[in-house]
């Protein structure tokens, strides 16, 4: 049997009405039902400015959503991440979301005279699910899969999260009413075992 895990899912699509958003509810509903405790944030519920506006010179002060995103994903066993792949990558909600918290000395912090760094998350895991319109072989082939690289390997892992697994929904648009209900079953499954 497995343990009970604390589980962060962060939607990152700003549409109200997407599939991204059925797909989070689909994971937290299998999560849920498996004994898990579980926090679903919705970025586009959030208030908060995705612009890093000094870089790394100067701290802008996070706002109150913002304290309390953290403390979820400082607090979590696993993370999962659902948004949609455009242009290749995130959408700029989500980047800006990463951008505002994933900061040195909370995520990661270069060490003194070395070009190594600390890998603050360690001990956590992740899970991507996304969505894109493209075939993925098209997406691994031409863009060399990109955006997932970016999240998986430059982000999260770069952090000291891992494993990161990642589910890849591609040709959304010509998906059918009963393959999208598919999807949401896998990811049901998926939350049920908290992967």
């Amino acid at each position: 049997m497995q343990s009970t895990k604390k589980i962060l899912i962060i939607q990152g699509n700003p549409d109200n009405d997407s599939y991204s958003k059925a797909l989070a509810l689909a994971y937290k509903q299998g999560a849920e039902k498996a004994g898990h405790e579980v926090t679903l944030l919705t970025l586009n519920h959030l208030q908060f400015n995705p612009v890093l506006q000094h870089g790394y010179k100067q701290r802008t002060p996070w706002e109150p959503d913002l304290e309390m995103a953290w403390e979820k994903i400082r607090e979590c066993h696993h993370m999962v991440w659902v948004y949609p792949t455009w242009w290749g990558t995130l959408p700029a909600l989500l980047k800006g979301f990463i951008d505002r918290l994933f900061l040195p000395g909370k995520t990661f912090q270069y060490r003194q005279g070395s070009v190594l760094w600390d890998k603050l998350l360690k001990g956590k895991t992740a899970r991507l699910i996304t969505t894109m319109d493209s075939p993925a072989w098209y997406n691994w082939l031409v863009y060399r899969s990109a955006g997932h690289h970016a999240m998986k390997n430059a982000t999260l892992e770069f952090c000291g999260v891992k494993p990161v697994k990642i589910t890849t929904i591609a040709n959304l648009r010509r998906l059918k009413k009963k393959q999208r209900e598919l999807w949401l079953n896998k990811v049901t499954a998926l939350g049920h075992r908290a992967r």
